[in-house]
């Protein structure tokens, strides 16, 4: 996400550099030609999943995997999850093929230590637990506190797959960027739906399908929040990126500063505490967590991480079926549209549309006819992109499991959760 120009990177910069760079560095324009994926993924203890790791014996199976060669690009979240992050592909398969052998690697790492990857939007069992203590963390934390408790489970406790796509054509069409931008923010609900996977926290169910969406969407007033709609995607997010609270103030030394009601813009405009710089607008940037972030690219981060071995290939798949695929991407944005009305005012995702998706899943009528249209689309169009037997084959899977009878990946867990529970007689319960 630097600049092109980012040699001076430490250079204070004025109010109208930082809306120059926003211009440049968050939509690029071209003929979409590129997909990637982020993936995270929960470490738990492959026999007893509700067992708490010892702190060092899960560091020491970080630096296990660190010395791997991958691929993809290798990080740790603050409460330990591992992220794979893919480079930028040419293709779905590539993708999916460069990120299964890492996986595979990962994951014959942790095997001997007992210990495995598991897809959960949110660890279901263990409370919030800091592994990874860093400036930066440090001060995200403090000022997530401000909010509530539930900045840390975000932190700490949760995990998804984020799909990356190019942002589209300057011209207007189906792979124009406006279009695709538009797009994104639609057919975002849907996936949170079909996807949702997070519906315990702390052992308890809490009354969402995707706990994980519902969490980010309450962090606070603005940084989770979408820009609005109905304006330029650049300018709009320009405006909101700028008029973002400030989360910290990098220091040389000691805790990071924390400026409360201090906005990127007023910074610039103040230049105190000290002026801003190209690194702090990225610092900046990085602490926004819309469910659609532009990085140059479309980062689509509303997906709860999915369970098996093989389920993070199933929105992979979908979305980048219907976002690249000429014919699907203009009959999905029409399917979609109408969403809109479900929609209301407010912005994504915190209007009714957004909030049912990750509250009902699909047993949200509106959703499941809008899923089950996306999801025949994505497999017929899967072919022409040059898709696998095999990937079909696991997208068809899902589709029959659970799209189709208004279902996602949260049903089965809490009826998993259900059959587990002790009843008054001491027996596991039957669904």
């Amino acid at each position: 996400m630097r600049p092109p120009d980012s040699g001076d990177y430490g250079r204070p910069i004025t109010e109208a550099e930082a809306e120059d760079l926003l211009h440049g560095i968050c939509f690029k324009n071209g003929p979409p030609v590129s997909v990637g994926v982020e993936l995270e993924w929960l470490i738990q203890e492959h026999r007893n999943p509700r067992r708490t790791i010892a702190a060092d014996r899960l560091t020491a199976a970080h630096e296990q995997v660190r010395s791997l060669p991958l691929t993809s690009a290798l990080t740790f979240e603050p409460g330990g999850q591992l992220e794979l992050s893919s480079p930028p592909a040419a293709s779905l398969m590539e993708c999916i093929d460069s990120v299964a052998a890492d996986l595979d690697a990962v994951r014959t790492a942790l095997q001997p230590g007992g210990l495995s990857l598991t897809g959960l939007g949110i660890d279901p069992w263990q409370p919030p637990r800091r592994i990874l203590r860093e400036p930066r963390y440090d001060a995200m934390e403090a000022y997530l506190d401000r909010t509530g408790p539930y900045g840390r489970v975000m932190m700490c406790n949760s995990a998804s797959i984020q799909v990356c796509l190019d942002a589209g054509e300057k011209e207007p069409g189906p792979l124009g960027h406006g279009r695709r931008w538009q797009l994104a923010h639609l057919l975002g609900a849907v996936l949170t739906a079909a996807f949702a996977n997070s519906p315990v926290l702390g052992g308890q169910r809490t009354g969402w399908r995707s706990t994980r969406q519902a969490i980010w969407a309450g962090l606070d007033a603005v940084r989770p929040i979408a820009p609005p709609l109905d304006q330029e995607p650049r300018s709009a997010w320009t405006a909101h990126a700028l008029d973002a609270p400030v989360m910290f103030i990098r220091t040389p030394t000691g805790p990071w500063e924390q400026p409360e009601g201090l906005t990127f813009r007023a910074w610039l405009r103040s230049g105190a505490p000290r002026p801003a710089t190209r690194q702090d607008l990225e610092h900046h940037l990085s602490t926004l967590f819309p469910p659609v972030r532009p990085r140059g690219h479309l980062e689509l981060r509303m997906i709860d991480a999915q369970p098996g071995d093989n389920g993070w290939m199933v929105p992979l798949a979908v979305v980048t079926a219907l976002f690249e695929d000429p014919e699907a991407a203009e009959t999905v944005y029409r399917t979609v549209k109408p969403l809109a009305e479900f929609a209301g005012e407010l912005p994504a995702p915190i209007n009714p549309l957004w909030v049912g998706a990750a509250r009902r899943g699909l047993t949200d009528p509106e959703l499941r006819s809008a899923a089950v249209s996306c999801f025949r689309l994505a497999l017929e169009a899967l072919p022409r992109i040059g898709a696998s037997t095999a990937v079909c084959e696991t997208v068809a899977a899902f589709n029959e499991h659970h799209v189709l009878r208004g279902r996602c990946p949260a049903d089965d867990l809490l009826m998993e959760t259900h059959r587990q529970e002790p009843t008054a007689d001491g027996k596991e319960a039957s669904p």
